[in-house]
């Protein structure tokens, strides 16, 4: 296979990855398999920079989506699933970078800055009438989150617990 044919395909691949729905590591095993095992693939046997850049692509990806639900642009949207589904890609991305030995360096900043971003803004427009809360979930699981994130409690937002729920 030419170079250029393998680059392509390679390309082809990332985007998807980039564009896979909610669990990217998924869709990065099924792009490995079409791209090495699959009788209808190119059955690649792929070098180590390669495997690398579609990692890239997954974690990506998997890092869009945890954002996606600190993100207060998104609370109306059909998308927005509030910071309890946060947590819970937070922890599917964090199971995914242990099972392929890579890190995210500093990603728990962003994602802490992220949240206190959401929180002074949900205040905000609590206090003002302008919604309700769309925090679902509790005081302790933001509490645990925060901390899984390395950061401090008393960093979060005057009030932040009055929008969570029971």
């Amino acid at each position: 296979m030419r170079q250029d044919e393998r680059g392509s395909i390679l390309e082809e691949e990332i985007i998807i990855l980039r564009h896979s729905g909610e669990i990217p590591e998924i869709a990065m095993h099924s792009s490995l398999y079409y791209l090495e095992e699959d009788e209808g693939g190119p059955q690649l046997s792929l070098r180590e920079e390669e495997l690398y850049v579609l990692y890239d692509a997954a974690l990506e990806r998997a890092r869009e989506i945890v954002l996606r639900d600190l993100n207060p642009d998104n609370r109306d949207r059909t998308i927005y699933r509030g910071p309890a589904r946060s947590i819970v890609n937070w922890h599917r991305l964090q199971n995914f970078c242990r099972r392929i030995n890579r890190e995210c360096p500093g990603f728990n900043e962003e994602v802490f800055q992220a949240l206190v971003s959401f929180i002074r803004r949900e205040v905000q427009d609590v206090k003002a009438s302008a919604r309700a809360s769309s925090v679902n979930c509790s005081a302790g699981e933001l509490c645990s989150f925060v901390e899984e994130l390395f950061a401090d409690i008393k960093s979060m937002p005057a009030d932040w617990r009055d929008l969570c729920s029971k």
